[in-house]
């Protein structure tokens, strides 16, 4: 008889798609590939001025598609192997899919998809990297990019937090831990269960049981929990 694979829970961020070439959200001057956030990240930017909007995101898709998947992303493919894995990523790529992970909850919306402007239930695949202005749903509405911009729900959070309350181990790889409600997610795993941290900077979470941070990049990083959680099999 086959015992029940342990649920591993992986929250991911923009650090482990860094590795791939995909520039971090935001640099040092508060800017997201030269541009203010504000402009291409809120309803309000998309009102102001769709075309730029949509310029950004497809920039942001094409280069998406010239990159691949590094090793952080491919031991977690990997880990399903042995567990029962869920991804919950921040990011708006696709290198979890492509490296081979089944479960990716994708909390801030897909680069490669496309919702409607007048009812958010239309979504649909972007084939290609480029979505243009005249291109509509089916209720003849302008299609914009399937991104959870910054004042809008997350509407996938219910079911990451209950992916984390179910956890028996859970991983935070390659994000600050200060973009919420994602951020949050670490507080609703059980104490007992085993926790890790992989980035190069240490974020400021406290209060935690069973915590260990692996202060490395995603790929040495997510190399040493594989070890360390089959060692503990």
């Amino acid at each position: 008889m086959r015992t029940k694979k342990k649920k591993l829970v992986v929250l991911s961020g923009a650090g482990i798609s860094a590795e791939s070439g995909i520039a971090t959200f935001r640099d040092s001057g508060g800017l997201w590939e030269g541009h203010r956030v504000e402009d291409v990240a809120t309803p309000e930017g998309w009102r102001k001025d769709p075309l730029l909007v949509l310029d950004f995101y497809n920039q942001r898709r094409k280069k998406a598609i010239e990159v691949k998947p590094n090793s952080g992303h491919e031991i977690i493919a990997e880990l399903q192997k042995e567990f029962e894995v869920s991804v919950v990523t921040q990011n708006v790529d696709n290198l979890h899919e492509r490296a081979g992970s089944k479960k990716v909850i994708h909390l801030h919306g897909s680069l490669f998809e496309s919702r409607s402007t007048k009812d958010e239930s239309l979504v649909y695949p972007i084939k290609g990297w480029e979505l243009k202005w005249g291109d509509t749903c089916e209720k003849g509405s302008q299609l914009r990019p399937n991104i959870v911009w910054f004042g809008e729900a997350v509407p996938l959070m219910e079911i990451a937090t209950d992916l984390a309350a179910n956890a028996d181990i859970f991983v935070v790889v390659g994000t600050s831990m200060v973009v919420y409600p994602a951020a949050g997610l670490i507080n609703y795993v059980p104490k007992k269960v085993p926790k890790f941290i992989v980035d190069p900077n240490i974020p400021a979470v406290s209060g935690l049981n069973n915590l260990e941070f692996i202060t490395d990049i995603a790929s040495i990083g997510m190399e040493k929990v594989r070890q360390k959680i089959l060692g503990g099999q």
